[in-house]
């Protein structure tokens, strides 16, 4: 009870923090520092529960992830441990709540990703990214019209745990999701979990 008790919490705070510093829920205070608990200071993620860096995503991408969350598409497949703790969070958001968290990600600065990977190899990485740039584009720059997010520029420990659970099947599995689906379909052309790694090796070299 007390885990579900701080996610509501959680929840709370997400769904109230864009539109005012500080805010109460039955008389208590929430504020900004509830979003950024998961997702790092000024939401530049957080290596230690995978937690996606969110400044300097595409709003458009950022609002698709949120509404498939909070719709249950995303988030409920028993092996996905971090989207089953953003899924009850989105549950109460509205449309304009959603907004509302948008709007304050935006004046969020965009500060390099720390790169966390080794053991990659570069040359591979950029021959096995070839089918990856069809929807996402050659330089990782993402395409609003395929809703495939950009690449670079992310954190590199969330992109390589994201791959493996498309490839796992943990997700993409909800047919709903017509996006993750076709991804995880994608993932099953890499090779292997070396490959994954040889892949956001060399995303990593395309900087923003």
């Amino acid at each position: 009870m007390k885990k579900a008790g701080f996610w509501l919490n959680l929840a709370l705070g997400t769904a109230l923090c864009a539109s005012a510093q500080a805010a109460t829920v039955d008389g208590v205070e929430v504020s900004d520092r509830f979003c950024l608990t998961c997702h790092g200071t000024d939401g530049q993620g957080n290596i230690g529960i995978d937690a996606p860096r969110l400044a300097g995503m595409e709003r458009w991408y950022l609002q698709r992830q949120l509404e498939i969350f909070r719709d249950g598409l995303r988030g409920t497949h028993p092996d996905d441990l971090p989207g089953r703790e953003m899924q009850p969070m989105a549950v109460i958001l509205s449309d304009d709540s959603i907004q509302d968290i948008l709007n304050w990600v935006e004046t969020w600065e965009y500060k390099p990703a720390e790169i966390t990977l080794t053991g990659g190899d570069q040359t591979r990485g950029q021959t096995l990214y070839q089918s990856c740039a069809a929807c996402h584009g050659a330089d990782g720059e993402g395409n609003e019209a395929l809703k495939a997010p950009a690449l670079r520029g992310q954190n590199d420990f969330y992109l390589v745990n994201q791959i493996r659970n498309f490839k796992a099947g943990s997700r993409g599995y909800d047919s709903r999701d017509q996006q993750g689906t076709q991804m995880r379909m994608m993932a099953q052309s890499i090779p292997d979990d070396q490959g994954i790694i040889d892949i956001v090796t060399y995303i990593n070299t395309l900087g923003r």
